[in-house]
């Protein structure tokens, strides 16, 4: 079938605002958007997808993590630095667990837009739009602010541009050097049982570094001991954007979306003759697809039909968001009729979405026992149905926030309006997302003792 960065617009399309009080403005913008340079590079996408191809067969394992909208407001690059050495942490557990190299990819540098139940809220009888994202939209109750404004999406591209641009800083400039590994500690966490296990393990790499400098091997000689390969991704949920940043590889002649490395589809929008699915399908970037309850096996084969129709290893992740008291039934009939077709897809945990619930005073958390839960039952289904459990996907921030109930800080619902800092959906902190990485670390040593 032919494709065309635009064919999308024949399609429908949901979770899409159509309430642009000027179309000449939002395309003016698009089109100004489609002449910037691109935020990252098809050479870049196809090395992911080369390391994804691993994860496939299990020989290294997928973190991937960020906030679940990034907010104008929050852009820092204290904030920048503190998730992505949150990352850095969790990744140095895992990858001491599972004794394999890890995939790290950020939600982040464009995960502005978020897909809402309703098109409107209302608030004391006044009726607006909802918040969608701070690249759409603002998140005060506001009648002008809440008007989708195209010039948003602007100032997203290049907030998004300087992100990537530190990020790349950090993860080539010497921060990630793993000699730095007990400077990675953020401030609020010290004290915390995590925090000590994580010294330990620091002391751990230090000796082996040391080891292996007495032998002759140092980081001037090692790239990965000096530097990581860090990715970004978001959900391609404003198909106009996309549109935009989609470009022409040079070397190869293949359509890329040069926004992010990998993009996904939301579980609210993998409709199979849906815009969504007819953009991803055409651009040669790593896709995710979130499977969700309401997911039948054959609607997943005849998306990966779609999406991946020559079944290219690291073309597909396929990201698993059921909620602990769903997952035993919805995820294995996904995963034997995968397994029965032959795809070569990842598999990977996302134990957040379905566990949202609602604390007394109305916020919006999530209980990281509810996510410890969701996660066990991965790495226990996956092994039952001879599949690899091969990452996570998870919402969280190097920030001292108190979104998510539970964990070695014990958050209660009378802690949550202290630092209830987000501007969608509750995220981990830093403490929390260490905690979650020692136990899919254990997990993965698990995995690997069996294997061996």
């Amino acid at each position: 079938m032919t494709w065309t960065p635009d064919s999308w617009r024949t399609k429908p399309a949901r979770h899409m605002p159509a309430d642009y009080p000027d179309p000449a403005a939002l395309g003016a913008v698009e089109k100004e958007l489609s002449s910037y340079p691109p935020l990252v590079f098809a050479g870049e996408a196809r090395t992911l997808q080369s390391e994804l191809a691993a994860v496939a067969e299990g020989r290294a394992f997928l973190l991937q993590g960020g906030d679940c909208a990034e907010s104008f407001k929050e852009f820092h690059p204290n904030n920048i630095r503190d998730t992505f050495r949150v990352l850095l942490q969790m990744s140095v557990a895992l990858t001491f667990g599972a004794a394999m190299p890890v995939v790290k990819i950020g939600r982040i540098a464009g995960q502005y837009a978020k897909p809402r139940s309703a098109p409107t809220e209302t608030l004391g009888g006044v009726t607006l739009p909802s918040y969608r994202g701070d690249n759409i939209n603002d998140m005060e109750f506001d009648a002008g602010l809440r008007t989708p404004d195209p010039q948003r999406l602007l100032k997203a591209y290049g907030q998004s541009a300087a992100t990537l641009n530190l990020l790349r800083a950090f993860a080539g400039g010497g921060y990630a050097d793993l000699h730095n590994v007990h400077r990675w500690t953020l401030e609020f966490v010290a004290g915390n049982p995590q925090a000590e296990r994580y010294r330990e393990l620091a002391d751990r790499i230090s000796e082996a570094l040391k080891f292996m400098e007495a032998c002759g091997i140092n980081g001037r000689e090692v790239r990965s001991v000096r530097e990581v390969d860090f990715y970004t991704s978001h959900e391609a949920l404003l198909l106009g954007f996309e549109q935009a940043m989609t470009r022409v590889d040079s070397t190869t002649g293949d359509w890329y979306d040069t926004s992010a490395h990998m993009i996904w589809i939301g579980d609210r929008t993998r409709q199979l003759d849906g815009a969504h699915v007819e953009f991803c399908r055409g651009v040669g970037n790593p896709i995710g697809v979130k499977c969700g309850p309401t997911l039948a096996p054959d609607e997943l084969v005849a998306l990966l039909d779609a999406l991946n129709p020559e079944n290219i290893p690291g073309r597909i992740v396929l990201i698993a968001r059921f909620g602990a008291d769903h997952v035993g039934k919805g995820l294995p009939p996904l995963i034997r009729k995968v397994r029965a077709e032959g795809r070569k897809v990842v598999w990977s945990s996302d134990p957040m979405h379905g566990n949202t619930i609602k604390a007394e005073n109305g916020l919006k958390t999530r209980r990281l026992d509810d996510v410890r839960s969701e996660i066990d039952a991965f790495f226990d289904i996956c092994r039952a149905e001879s599949a690899y459990p091969g990452g996570v996907h998870l919402e969280m921030t190097g920030q001292n926030v108190t979104e998510c109930l539970g964990g070695m800080q014990d958050i209660s619902e009378s802690d949550l309006a202290s630092r209830y800092q987000t501007h969608c959906d509750p995220r981990l902190n830093a403490t929390q997302a260490l905690e979650l990485a020692f136990l899919l670390s254990d997990e993965l040593k698990q995995s690997r003792n069996r294997a061996g």
